[in-house]
């Protein structure tokens, strides 16, 4: 099993109030709530963090969020660069840049064809599907987000992979009468990942054959994505996939002992209890964003639904963000949404969740949020690098059997 570290750069320095007040701390809060001088400290501990992480042995991954307390990283290919030319052993994951939102694919796979050279072929790439607040920082619309996904990953792949001069895009989103990048990636073929969690786009990603990951979902999330996975596979015909084709990512503190690890380790649900508030009109309200069966509850109200009723998707989406909003850290980890503890326990209760969802060769591990220290996430980062890292390399690549997607 291969380990990612990422932090995507949080700015929690903003006053309690004033986050109350605010509708949603991940679109509307004023950005003149952010000194950049303080933006500045962040950035360089945590580019000083992932060049640890590539002293231990551990892997990359940066991500990117817009316009709010969450991220930082609006432009994360930036990052990505910066990593490509200041590390030099480290695999490089982008997970990623929102490709249904930017109107040009070509120029984002000219961004990943230049920091794959810069790196000298060591760069990944992941794609996650936008939504809530992304489709407003993007002046996006959120109709037909699903097929303009699908769309600009089939046109960068062919731009990053096609040699023979130009070629035309026609498209039903996009349109590029002539595609032909300079430089051409370092490696001939970039692996791909996707972050997904439903069944549907689950069973896409398998049929493509990319990477799949898992962020947050627990154990039953987990366990249903990735047999829809592969039961999409066998269904079209395909061969069988190892268990390297999965990836789960958590929250993860490693302390010196349990009570350290659990105690430091509380700090990354920072996360869950502040920087996921988003207004309902982010949420709920965009077009396109709810089911048929359920648009009408959604836009009329948020009032308390009935569960035989069609609007019990509402009701439970809301119920599952309250739920997040006061997890506790042995919630979290019962959830398998946290590893925490000394390095025996985190080694163990990663082995643990990958015995119980069938097998997965990726971690990613969401290492630094909140108010965590710069002094908190190295001393982690080691110890992870030291004392669970090399147990995790033992577990080897499997083909679990076909499970029943639920």
């Amino acid at each position: 099993m291969d380990a990612w570290w990422t932090c995507e750069v949080p700015y929690p320095y903003v006053p309690q109030a004033v986050l109350d007040a605010t509708d949603s701390v991940r679109a509307s809060l004023p950005n003149r709530w952010c000194d950049p001088r303080v933006a500045a400290d962040l950035f360089e501990e945590v580019i000083d963090e992932y060049l640890l992480c590539d002293d231990v042995g551990l892997n990359l991954c940066a991500t990117e969020h817009h316009a709010g307390i969450n991220s930082l990283l609006g432009a994360h290919p930036m990052l990505i660069s910066i990593l490509a030319r200041q590390t030099s052993k480290a695999r490089i994951l982008s997970l990623g840049t929102l490709v249904s939102l930017r109107r040009e694919p070509v120029r984002i796979a000219e961004e990943y064809a230049t920091a794959d050279v810069v790196s000298r072929g060591r760069l990944e790439l992941g794609f996650v599907k936008s939504g809530g607040t992304e489709h407003a920082s993007a002046n996006a619309s959120p109709v037909n987000n699903i097929e303009r996904y699908w769309e600009a990953i089939d046109l960068i792949a062919k731009a990053l992979t096609y040699q023979d001069g130009p070629f035309s895009w026609e498209g039903k989103h996009f349109t590029h009468r002539h595609v032909n990048i300079w430089p051409r990636p370092w490696q001939d073929r970039l692996r791909m990942w996707a972050a997904t969690g439903d069944p549907h786009t689950a069973a896409e990603v398998g049929r493509r054959g990319m990477v799949h990951t898992l962020v947050l979902r627990g154990h039953e999330g987990t366990r249903r994505a990735y047999a829809a996975y592969r039961n999409a596979r066998s269904e079209a015909g395909l061969p069988p996939v190892s268990t390297d084709n999965f990836a789960y990512s958590a929250f993860v503190y490693v302390g010196d002992t349990d009570e350290e690890g659990m105690r430091i380790g509380e700090k990354l649900l920072w996360f869950l209890h502040t920087s996921l508030k988003s207004a309902p009109q982010y949420a709920q309200l965009l077009p396109g964003t709810a089911p048929p069966e359920i648009a009408g509850q959604a836009w009329r109200s948020r009032a308390k639904a009935s569960p035989a009723g069609p609007e019990k998707g509402v009701a439970t989406a809301q119920q599952n963000a309250q739920k997040l909003f006061s997890i506790t850290v042995e919630q979290a980890m019962a959830q398998g949404i946290m590893f925490a503890g000394s390095p025996d326990s985190v080694y163990a209760q990663i082995k643990k969740f990958n015995d119980d969802v069938g097998g997965f060769g990726h971690l990613t591990m969401i290492g630094r949020t909140g108010f965590m220290t710069h002094a908190e996430a190295q001393k982690s980062i080691r110890l992870f690098g030291r004392e669970v890292l090399p147990r995790l390399k033992e577990i080897t690549p499997t083909a679990p059997m076909l499970e029943a997607a639920k």
